[in-house]
């Protein structure tokens, strides 16, 4: 059935259950109370609200107190939540576009239970780019449906030169649709493949996490550890003593980002370990006092992965290959130096600074070699694997309840990941364009995915 669309004319500066009343949709009224709670700022009244509000069922998928703890942790990072408007409403699901204190866009989405009491499910939150083209969904009536527009719609944007890349759409781990568009080498003409590898962008990070996960229960070393206990010659002597590697994880340790004056004067080709990556930020004061913000942190990320090696005596490239990405069949996974020949690899292609212009080759911009940070290539097939090894508990993430979104991007790179767990359904896009060419094909995909 077609959503029912409301559109509230009001930006409110806090929202509230009264800003819902014109309707008595379950799901809208579970979303006004999580927005009233969130903007209390007392984590007794969030506490209150997951205990009230959630069912059972996902109360054991996902106890109260690792909810209470993500929360605490979005806090600091959104601030307040403040309602522009609903996007959708169904009986089961309702989508709002909220505004954070910092001034983002994000789409809220309230799931509900099919029989009454209709109890939350879920809340998903997941940003946006632009508040203005915030898609609808319209789900298919069957996966035929969802094919078929799926093809259209990549056709078109192939057409259009504004799509080149794989799409995989698998629901339990079954293909449903595997097709390659465009070229991995537009000047040689050749073809991407379904099998063709392709830059992840920061999508790396989530093997970070995972191999940080696992070092912990194999006890060689802890999340509350600093980062001295492993790098006690670590340049920044206040980051060393103060910063964990919870923090590191989270993104509220202070540290920095790589990118910046340092970087663009390194010649890219000597950035090829991790310890070359160190000389960028390490020495630079913290952003903020550990813990008391959230800060999208690229250095943060590089010293987790020098701290896996520290930890596990291997180096992270090495750890990674033989612990993650091996033992589950992903063999075409891994961080690729920028000078080898690396067969089916794409090559990535940026309109960066020339809006609507000729794409020219991105390798200018990438290092020697990518990065626990980001930078590795891997296939659609090998990132199937990764989520199917999630599912089955062959790695351990702590928040996968509900499934998985993960991303990356930068000029002539974008990877999107999409793993709706209540549903079944994984859509994996990855291209060799700018973002949000990935992001823009995910979003409507994941739209028409069938109720």
């Amino acid at each position: 059935m077609r959503a029912r669309i409301w559109f509230l004319t009001a930006i409110l500066a806090g929202a509230s259950i009264s800003a819902f009343q014109e309707t008595r949709l379950p799901a809208t009224l579970h979303l006004a109370a999580y927005l009233e709670a969130f903007n209390s700022g007392n984590p007794a009244s969030m506490r209150e609200f997951i205990q009230t509000h959630f069912a059972d069922s996902a109360l054991r998928q996902t106890p109260l107190e690792e909810r209470v703890s993500r929360h605490t942790t979005a806090a600091p990072r959104w601030q307040s939540l403040n309602l522009q408007k609903i996007v959708a409403e169904r009986p089961g699901q309702t989508l709002a576009l909220v505004r954070t204190g910092k001034g983002e866009y994000l789409l809220v989405r309230a799931g509900v239970e099919k029989k009454p009491p209709h109890r939350l499910l879920f809340i998903h939150v997941e940003p946006v780019q632009d508040p203005q083209n915030v898609i609808v969904p319209e789900p298919k009536a069957n996966d035929e449906e969802l094919m078929a527009a799926a093809r259209q719609l990549l056709e078109a944007e192939t057409r259009a030169d504004e799509f080149s890349g794989v799409v995989l759409i698998a629901k339990n781990f079954q293909v449903l649709f595997q097709q390659a568009y465009g070229f991995a080498d537009r000047e040689k003409k050749i073809p991407n493949r379904k099998d063709t590898k392709f830059n992840l962008g920061s999508i790396n990070k989530n093997f970070t996490r995972a191999a940080i996960l696992q070092l912990e229960k194999q006890g060689k070393l802890s999340l509350p550890d600093p980062i001295q206990k492993f790098l006690p010659d670590y340049p920044n002597r206040q980051a060393a003593e103060k910063v964990t590697i919870q923090q590191l994880l989270d993104m509220t340790s202070g540290i920095g980002d790589f990118f910046g004056p340092r970087y663009e004067a390194t010649p890219k080709e000597n950035i090829r370990s991790l310890q070359d990556y160190l000389p960028l930020f390490a020495d630079q004061p913290l952003k903020f006092e550990p813990g008391t913000n959230n800060r999208y942190s690229n250095g943060g990320y590089i010293v987790l992965g020098v701290l896996i090696e520290k930890a596990s005596g291997l180096d992270y490239y090495t750890y990674v290959r033989e612990n993650i990405f091996k033992p589950n069949g992903m063999l075409d996974t891994d961080s690729y130096e920028r000078d080898k020949a690396v067969p089916n690899l794409a090559l990535g292609y940026t309109r960066r600074g020339r809006p609507g212009g000729e794409r020219v080759l991105n390798q200018a911009t990438l290092p020697g070699r990518g990065s626990s940070a980001g930078g590795g290539y891997s296939t659609a097939e090998d990132l199937l694997k990764y989520v199917k090894a999630l599912s089955l508990g062959k790695i351990f993430l702590p928040d996968i309840a509900n499934g998985l979104g993960i991303a990356g991007g930068a000029p002539g790179i974008n990877a999107n990941l999409e793993w709706d767990r209540r549903s079944g359904y994984v859509v994996i896009v990855l291209t060799n364009f700018d973002p949000p060419t990935a992001g823009r094909a995910s979003r409507q995909i994941m739209s028409w995915l069938p109720t």
